[in-house]
């Protein structure tokens, strides 16, 4: 993927790597990564993408660690999911993990979400999680997150009327900026009818590396649910 894309066809601006892959890592993603890589043509029939028979497709944008995806993984595989992470380290140790439990309900887009959405069939995707994506807190940075009524209208596009679209994020700004289009948006209905339904966990949530931190540091996670509106 370039780096020079305009950014209104964009969305992910964060690191692509850290620190240096050992070699069985760079091997995986020399090796295993390409075989479970998403074409970056149009597809016409996403499930017959999986290795196994799946009954629906689930995404999960930023995976990071992968502890959330691997958990939906391990307790659903009759689902096939997608799961996106641009940061090569974090792919890296998701691709041992997957290897060493013998998960074959997964394939991979290790780009911009942004950039494979338009390739996705239409109504394909049953469920669409975004889960701590960078908050890029800064005025002048805002426009460089995920969310924005563009990136909205492809997920639109891609789920299943009625489909669910589930955003979590310990920073209040940009749970705030997230409820303020998905509100605005023709295509979504928030779920949340109280404050208590956005504070619960979603059920059966694996508490990430990340969201452990920010709860030590005090701040207090929300976790939206929205769903694709049938017209």
């Amino acid at each position: 993927m370039t780096t020079d894309q305009h950014d209104s066809e964009r969305a992910f601006f964060g690191r692509r790597k850290g620190k240096g892959l050992r070699q069985g890592q760079a091997e995986r993603i020399a090796e295993t990564l390409p075989a479970l890589r998403l074409p970056e043509g149009p597809i016409l029939d996403l499930k017959a993408l999986f290795p196994v028979p799946v009954e629906a497709v689930r995404l999960e944008i930023g995976f990071g660690g992968g502890e959330h995806l691997l958990s939906r993984m391990r307790e659903s595989p009759q689902i096939g999911f997608i799961g996106v992470e641009p940061f090569v380290n974090g792919m890296a140790k998701f691709l041992a993990v997957i290897e060493q439990e013998g998960l074959r309900n997964i394939r991979l887009w290790d780009g911009d979400a942004a950039l494979l959405l338009p390739l996705l069939p239409a109504g394909s995707i049953d469920a669409a999680d975004l889960l701590y994506p960078d908050p890029w807190p800064k005025r002048r940075q805002r426009k460089r997150r995920f969310v924005s009524e563009r990136t909205l209208a492809l997920l639109a596009r891609v789920l299943r009327p009625g489909g669910r679209f589930r955003f979590a994020s310990d920073i209040d700004d940009y749970v705030g900026w997230t409820l303020a289009r998905l509100i605005a948006s023709p295509d979504f209905d928030w779920a949340d009818e109280s404050a208590e339904d956005w504070r619960r966990p979603y059920p059966g949530w694996v508490r990430t590396r990340y969201e452990a931190k920010a709860v030590k540091a005090g701040r207090v996670p929300s976790y939206l649910t929205a769903h694709r509106r049938a017209s």
